[in-house]
């Protein structure tokens, strides 16, 4: 008895840790999507984050590049050159667009516009005839109404903000002047300032997810030439991180005094940072694929949606919109079916594939060579 209800309990928690462990993953990537954007609000620079953040994940990735020697065929010149590819789309160009784009928006934006990988990620698969497409099947369908459902939050989420959450205005303070109205005091945490800029911060967005969704296609050759994925991601930080630093200093950042750091709260935000991406982050998604399969980790990618939308009714209802939550919404929508659509036609290939090798198992060998003759 006792041995069934360790079982049972070891069953229980092998299903439930793993969803667990990806909620607070994604509870922590809003909450420092959120700090983020209050250090950029005090004027850091989006590329000076970029560049100290991945230098100090670089720094704790790097004993991974030394380990397991026996690997060392596979560092030839193509995979170099693929980590090469991955640091220049995943961090040189991705996450310099992302933060730059969080300086102009807000977190909300960062997970609506998010939930656009797998859209254009389908877009890319058909351009590059890498998705096979069938209008018969049921998959396909799913797959281009949740791109275009995505399409349309993304254009929802850039175009329309709607009225705020709460109105602080007043009919007392109203029957005052103008000039007798304080200001009320800057907040520590920003979430949604009156940006002037938001278009364009959208449009960042964008960017950053479809150059993702380009990331994606080159990681997944790089993972089977290197099935060692913290390899991959050691080499591809330390290219990425001196890729970023040689674009920043040349021509994005030139102001040397915006380099220079203190200690204060941008600097602990750059450590907690690094070490969660680097470390924490990287851990529990490869522990999650390997517990739970390929699905299961992409499953939590939404999630990121409520806990912006909770954190900004309840904290930040006064510069928080209706229309950016609707739009961020709709997104997430689109996100999951387009994923079910990709589970489904992944499975209806895999019983296909069944069927053809049990059919080939049936048919006698000669009766197979007389029909292809």
């Amino acid at each position: 008895m006792r041995r069934g209800a360790s079982v049972g309990m070891r069953a229980a928690m092998a299903e439930i840790l793993p969803s667990a462990a990806m909620v607070l993953v994604e509870g922590s990537i809003i909450a420092l999507t959120i700090l983020a954007n209050t250090a950029m609000s005090r004027g850091m620079s989006p590329f000076v984050f970029v560049v100290y953040t991945n230098a100090l994940g670089s720094l704790i990735l790097l004993p991974h590049i030394f380990r397991d020697r026996s690997e060392a065929p596979v560092l030839t010149f193509p995979f170099f050159l693929r980590v090469f590819l991955l640091g220049l789309i995943g961090i040189t160009m991705a996450q310099n667009l992302a933060f730059l784009g969080l300086s102009y928006s807000s977190p909300i934006v960062a997970c609506g516009m998010g939930n656009q990988i797998s859209a254009f990620s389908f877009i890319l698969g058909i351009i590059l005839r890498t998705t096979k497409f069938d209008w018969k099947s049921s998959g396909s369908i799913e797959r281009v109404l949740g791109t275009l459902i995505s399409l349309t939050g993304a254009i929802s989420l850039t175009l329309y903000k709607g009225p705020t959450i709460r109105n602080h205005s007043s009919p007392s303070l109203q029957a005052f002047p103008a000039a007798a109205v304080v200001p009320p005091p800057p907040r520590f945490l920003v979430f949604s300032s009156p940006h002037e800029n938001w278009l364009l911060g959208c449009l960042l967005f964008a960017a950053s997810s479809f150059t993702l969704s380009i990331w994606n296609v080159v990681q997944v050759g790089t993972v089977k030439m290197c099935p060692q994925v913290m390899k991959i991601v050691s080499f591809y930080s330390l290219f990425g991180t001196i890729q970023s630093v040689i674009v920043a200093v040349l021509f994005l950042e030139r102001d040397l005094s915006a380099w220079r750091l203190e200690l204060n709260f941008e600097l602990l935000l750059i450590i907690i940072t690094a070490i969660f991406s680097s470390v924490i982050r990287s851990s529990v998604l490869i522990w999650c694929t390997r517990m739970k399969g390929p699905h299961f980790v992409p499953a939590f990618k939404p999630f990121g949606i409520s806990y912006a939308s909770t954190f900004g009714c309840l904290l930040f209802g006064d510069t928080f919109h209706y229309g950016s939550m609707m739009g961020a919404f709709i997104c997430g929508v689109g996100y999951y079916t387009v994923l079910w659509g990709q589970i489904k036609d992944e499975d209806n290939v895999h019983k296909s594939n069944h069927d053809s090798s049990t059919d080939d198992h049936k048919v006698p060998l000669l009766q197979d060579q007389d029909s292809q003759v």
